[in-house]
């Protein structure tokens, strides 16, 4: 399996985004309008972050989730038992900030969030007429006015030879969202599972942008938008030495929307939650 990289400006980038979406769970964007310089700027200042003392002012909220998640408390994906090798920060528009870095992330937020805005909006164009009856309501209604949209900055830590035997930076799983959009990251090693069962590196060049799909989109379109696994690979030889800086956009819709007959945002998000295994702890009603 080869992602296509798809042309931003082409006329058929929807058409051609929402097949590869449909077929791999994956687009890969060029040309899309996200500032590279501004995450070239992110990337930097947030790894001089996680390599002071100054994130540990700001710990993870178990209830808000915004925060710091240090790699005592970082995920488990679903169906494994060690804790991925990473670190992250949570940013929400309501949520804490560092002050030791710049607002440039807070500016990525916004403009992602309005570039995720318009592909989901390709995505409700280019649904077929039986997926697009089944959904509650447009997908561009499910996430207007909502704040739960995230931005989290990932640091994977150099390899120092004391990690557990079988731990990974980010062990396989698929996302609880409806889209992600992920710059490519400082380091390679994102990888995909394909219809094949065989795993195929994700394109990884500076400047390009990765959407997938998230189990929400799965769920809403009865599966026709599949939520593909992928993972983070360990880096071999030098690369174990380097550190490896994301920064995933995950597009949420309100927690009272409708996803299908059996869940809504909030059922759906809060079994997940408990499934990795995070602290999560759900709001007393």
């Amino acid at each position: 399996m080869q992602l296509p990289v798809i042309d931003y400006r082409s006329n058929k980038a929807a058409q051609d985004f929402c097949r590869s979406l449909h077929d791999t769970g994956f687009g890969v964007l060029a040309n899309h309008p996200l500032d590279q310089a501004l995450v070239q700027r992110i990337y930097d200042e947030w790894l001089g972050f996680f390599n002071s003392d100054a994130k540990h002012a700001y710990p993870q909220d178990p209830v808000r989730l915004d925060g710091y998640f240090s790699p005592a408390v970082s995920e488990t994906a679903k169906n494994n038992t060690l804790r991925d090798l990473k670190e992250f920060f949570h940013i929400f528009p309501w949520g804490r900030y560092p002050v030791e870095v710049s607002d440039a992330a807070r500016r990525y937020y916004v403009a992602g969030s309005q570039l995720a805005a318009g592909l989901l909006g390709w995505v409700e164009q280019y649904s077929p007429p039986h997926v697009k009856a089944a959904y509650s309501m447009p997908l561009p209604d499910m996430i207007e006015g909502c704040d739960q949209t995230l931005l989290r900055v990932l640091h994977y830590p150099p390899l120092l030879g004391a990690e557990e035997p079988g731990a990974v930076r980010a062990a396989a799983h698929g996302d609880i969202n409806l889209l992600t959009l992920l710059p490519a990251a400082t380091e390679p090693g994102l990888q995909v599972l394909g219809k094949d069962k065989n795993w195929h590196d994700v394109p990884c060049d500076f400047g390009l942008l990765i959407v997938n799909t998230g189990d929400m989109l799965q769920e809403a379109s009865g599966g026709f938008y599949p939520s593909t696994i992928h993972r983070v690979l360990n880096p071999a030889g030098q690369a174990r030495g380097k550190s490896r800086v994301s920064l995933p956009l995950f597009l949420h819709p309100r927690r009272e929307v409708v996803l299908s007959g059996r869940y809504t945002v909030g059922s759906y998000f809060e079994e997940r939650m408990r499934e990795l295994r995070s602290g999560y702890k759900p709001p007393v009603a």
